[in-house]
């Protein structure tokens, strides 16, 4: 339990910092300090966030910008899938729960190794997230353009950097690795041709792709009948 705090504290401190990129560039877009810290409080998923604001950044239509959000944002349907049993949630906290069900929390909590460790680790980060994330929303929108460029501080990488570092130890199995590597290739030759968000909603194909490759057949089960003929009991 100790431990699942420590990480998810420590993921939303890393998580929120990246919220000062967006809150910067949310404002470099167009946006008001307000309509950034609205988007940052009901929407709460980073990735949908910096595709709609990317989209209007650009001059493209409303309609568009929603559209690359929800599509990015459709991930989240798949983290509901795994958490659902692990959380068992009712009523208004099953509200709250699909609120803070993002990349981070989820990351968290399937990482911990038993039931109530990954309940804490889920409810501590994407709570925590959620305070460090609006915070520093704030922050940046209200320092805008006096920051500059946001990825000359390294800000753009901070939350990847985070949840490469909770995914590292689960691909030690050489189906996690294969399904981390087509993902990739698969995110990387679409990412040119179509619009933001479609190209990791087509890596998660990579998932289903690699299920689908046959288990190695176990190992031979020895026994009296399968030992030659006139072999006696070892000693």
């Amino acid at each position: 339990m100790r431990a699942a705090r420590r990480q998810a504290v420590s993921v939303a401190v890393a998580t929120g910092l990246y919220g000062i990129s967006f809150g910067a560039l949310a404002v470099a877009a167009g946006l008001s300090v307000w309509q950034a810290q609205l988007l940052s409080l009901v929407m709460f998923t980073g990735g949908s966030q910096f595709a709609l604001i990317g989209v209007i950044g650009a001059g493209g239509l409303g309609s568009a910008a929603v559209a690359s959000a929800a599509l990015l944002g459709g991930r989240n349907l798949l983290y509901a899938v795994q958490l659902g049993p692990v959380l068992g949630l009712r009523g208004w906290r099953r509200l709250l729960g699909a609120h803070l069900t993002i990349d981070e929390s989820t990351a968290v909590a399937l990482a911990q190794p038993g039931r109530e460790a990954r309940r804490a680790g889920f409810w501590w980060a994407g709570g925590g997230v959620w305070v460090c994330w609006n915070l520093l929303t704030l922050a940046g929108a209200l320092a805008g353009d006096a920051m500059g460029d946001p990825k000359d501080w390294g800000l753009d990488a901070a939350a990847a950097a985070a949840f490469l570092g909770l995914l590292w130890p689960r691909l030690a199995p050489r189906r996690a690795q294969a399904t981390a590597a087509l993902a990739l290739v698969i995110a990387l030759v679409a990412s040119p041709w179509l619009a933001p968000g479609v190209p990791v909603l087509l890596s998660s194909l990579a998932a289903l792709a690699t299920g689908l490759w046959p288990d190695a057949a176990p190992a031979p089960v020895t026994g009296p009948a399968s030992e030659p003929s006139g072999a006696g009991d070892g000693p």
